[in-house]
């Protein structure tokens, strides 16, 4: 996207790493700004929105990719496990997308990319929270979908498998307990393959996308063999 000449907008609370980004996307000559936001506090994203389409204007496409929490057990986990896997993903793409939608209905269209685990089509053992919360992304993503059926807005939903990223570095319990088969049957994915599949649904919306393909077809025969 940033090589089409697209104006990048960049949104996290770890003030570090959006400054790293933003250095490298400066370095490839890329229009870049960022904003360091707690997207789990609403307050927090409604001030950065305001300050962001102040700043630079009102974006075309919010691409929503926050995600946490370790695969723990309900024996394992506490209460505070379970508000915090479902404030990041759920209740930050909520928020931002609400938040956005609402300045976008002067306009009148808008393109919002949610970025899930196809953990959403599953039940995994020992990943109570982590599993809830994505299949609340997939219940809100379809229903914004059944929401903007006949406008100009768009959602594609973007469900992935197993990624070679930093998530699994900060949450090890967590890729210990994919199960064997899968990591058999469905390669893992680097970033970069995975940011290109994102960008392409950013610039030509879908409303479902599951990648990599083998995990499509597990989707499907899980759902013909679902008890």
């Amino acid at each position: 996207m940033a090589k089409q000449g697209a104006v990048i907008i960049l949104q996290a609370r770890d003030l570090e790493k959006l400054q790293l980004a933003h250095k490298k996307l400066e370095n490839l000559g890329t229009k870049a700004h960022y904003y360091s936001t707690d997207l789990t506090n609403a307050a927090a994203v409604k001030t950065a929105a305001e300050q962001i389409i102040q700043e630079v204007g009102l974006p075309d496409i919010i691409i929503n990719s926050a995600g946490s929490g370790d695969w723990l057990s309900l024996k394992e986990a506490n209460l505070e496990h379970y508000e915090a896997t479902m404030a990041s993903p759920y209740l930050a793409t909520a928020f931002t997308c609400k938040i956005f939608y609402d300045k976008m209905q002067t306009r009148g269209h808008g393109h919002f990319v949610i970025v899930n685990s196809a953990a959403c089509y599953f039940a995994f053992p020992a990943a109570t929270g982590y599993t809830a919360a994505r299949w609340a992304m997939l219940g809100f993503a379809k229903s914004l979908q059944a929401d903007f059926h006949g406008s100009n807005f768009r959602v594609s939903l973007v469900n992935l498998g197993k990624v070679s990223s930093p998530y699994f570095t900060n949450n090890p319990t967590s890729e210990e307990r994919i199960p064997k088969i899968a990591d058999y049957l469905v390669p893992t994915m680097t970033e970069t393959q995975s940011g290109r599949i994102v960008a392409k649904v950013a610039v030509k919306p879908k409303n479902i996308v599951i990648r990599p393909f083998i995990l499509s077809v597990l989707v499907f025969l899980n759902r013909l063999i679902r008890n």
